[in-house]
C-alpha cells in the first residue's frame, strides 16, 4: 500500500533534512526521483547513495523561486522517466526574523517567495504533467506556525505557511475530479542542520513545547510524506496533516 513502484517523484529541498530523508524513502519504495535543491554537491551525494542502494535518481540544482527552474524539474522528470506522479514541494526557509514594524519589505518578499510563491510556481508546472498521467499526489510542507501557533518575529514565515494551506485546499477542490490529490504536511520541531540548537538549554526548551517532549528525526516526517504520496492516502485530499509531536495541542 505504501509502495511507489513505477511512480515518478520530484522532491525539493532534498539536499538535507526532511527532503533528503523523504527522497531516500521514496526511492526505497520504488519511485524514480528528481531531487532538487540549491547545493549541487549535496544532491550528487544523495543520488550516489540512492543508486548504491539500488534506486533511481537524478539531480538538478537551482532556486525554487525561479519559474524556469520549476519548469525544468518537470521537464527533467518527463524526459528521464516518462512523466510525473508525485511532487513533494518541501523547500523553504524561516528567513530573517523581526517584528513587522522593523521588517524590511525585502525581507517579507524573500520569505514569501521562498515558501509560498515557489509552491505556486512548482504547482503551475507540476499539475499539467500529473494530469497527463491521470492524476497523482501533490504535497506542500507547511507548518503549525501560522496555523495553530503564532511565534514572535515570524510574521512572514507564518503568513507564507498559512498561505500554503489555502493553496492546498483550493487545488484539492479544483483537481480532485481529475484524480489529483493535494495535501499539506505540517511537521513539528525536527532535528535538522537548519534547526541546529545553539545550546542544550534551547534544545530542551523546544523539546518541551511538544507533547512527546522531543523533536522529530527527519525520517519520521518522511514517513508521513510517504503516506500522502502513496495509495495509503487514496481518500485524503485538502488536508493539513500534522506530524508535529503534539506541539499544536500541548499546554504543559
Amino acid at each position: 500500500m505504501f509502495a511507489l513502484t513505477e511512480k515518478v517523484a520530484i522532491v525539493t529541498g532534498a539536499s538535507s533534512g526532511i527532503g533528503r530523508a523523504t527522497a531516500s524513502l521514496f526511492a526505497e519504495q520504488g519511485a524514480s526521483l528528481v531531487v532538487a535543491a540549491r547545493r549541487r554537491a549535496e544532491l550528487d551525494a544523495l543520488v550516489g547513495e540512492i543508486e548504491t542502494a539500488g534506486g533511481t535518481a537524478i539531480a538538478l540544482a537551482g532556486d525554487v523561486r525561479d519559474e524556469a527552474y520549476a519548469r525544468a524539474l518537470v521537464e527533467l522528470a518527463v524526459e528521464s522517466f516518462g512523466g510525473l506522479d508525485i511532487a513533494f514541494n518541501n523547500a523553504g526557509a524561516v528567513g530573517l526574523m523581526a517584528q513587522v514594524p522593523e521588517m524590511a519589505p525585502a525581507t517579507w518578499h524573500d520569505t514569501i517567495d521562498t515558501n509560498l510563491t515557489s509552491a505556486f510556481l512548482a504547482a503551475r508546472h507540476q499539475i499539467p504533467a500529473m494530469l497527463e498521467r491521470g492524476g497523482g499526489s501533490l504535497i506542500f510542507t507547511s507548518s503549525f506556525v501560522g496555523y495553530t501557533a503564532g511565534m514572535p518575529g515570524m510574521a512572514a514565515y507564518a503568513a507564507a505557511k498559512a498561505g500554503l494551506i489555502g493553496l492546498t485546499q483550493v487545488l484539492a477542490a479544483e483537481y480532485g475530479p481529475k484524480g489529483l490529490r493535494v495535501n499539506a504536511l505540517l511537521p513539528g520541531g525536527t532535528d535538522t542542520a537548519a534547526a541546529t540548537f545553539k545550546t542544550p538549554e534551547s534544545r530542551t526548551f523546544v523539546e518541551n513545547l511538544h507533547a512527546l517532549k522531543r523533536v522529530a528525526r527527519p525520517e519520521e516526517i518522511a514517513r508521513s510524506a510517504l503516506y500522502l504520496a502513496s495509495d495509503a492516502s487514496s481518500f485524503t485530499t485538502g488536508a493539513a496533516l500534522f506530524a508535529d509531536g503534539g506541539v499544536s495541542i500541548n499546554r504543559t
